[in-house]
């Protein structure tokens, strides 16, 4: 009796976390993180990130917790014209699924009607927590911008 009960948990608590972590999943969780960012969703943000979150930019140049990130991203000259992922491949071990690829981010010019684009290099760490994703880190490395920095 015990290990019908047993073996039920288990493939209920297994099924949570695969829904959580599923690549289909991920990808769209990820692409949902994008979209917080481009628009500013502090509400969203706050959901989704763990809170020990950490994000190390291009060289080091800025290192963000929880905190920072949700102050940043309210700011109306950080709000991002497009943001998308592209080429990116995912490693699970455990709860933790890693998601790497590019980042491309559109950013409107001082005049307000042409934009940049910069192209990141990133790696994003979620990780599967009481049956929800959390996105425990990021790092990002700038690989190209088409004002040539």
């Amino acid at each position: 009796m015990v290990i019908p009960i047993l073996l039920s948990s288990l493939a209920a608590f297994s099924a949570q976390a695969e829904t959580c972590l599923s690549e289909k999943s991920v990808v769209a969780l990820d692409a949902q993180y994008e979209k917080a960012l481009q628009v500013g969703d502090v509400k969203f943000l706050e959901k989704l990130l763990a809170p020990e979150f950490y994000w190390v930019h291009n060289l080091a140049s800025m290192k963000e917790k929880k905190s920072e990130l949700l102050a940043r991203v309210q700011k109306p000259e950080e709000q991002a014209k497009e943001r998308r992922s592209h080429d990116t491949t995912q490693q699970r071990l455990g709860n933790t699924v890693v998601v790497q690829g590019l980042s491309s981010v559109d950013k409107l010019n001082a005049d307000g009607k042409t934009f940049r684009t910069s192209r990141y290099q990133f790696m994003r760490t979620y990780v599967e927590d009481k049956g929800e994703c959390k996105l425990l880190a990021v790092q990002t490395m700038k690989v190209w911008s088409s004002d040539g920095n």
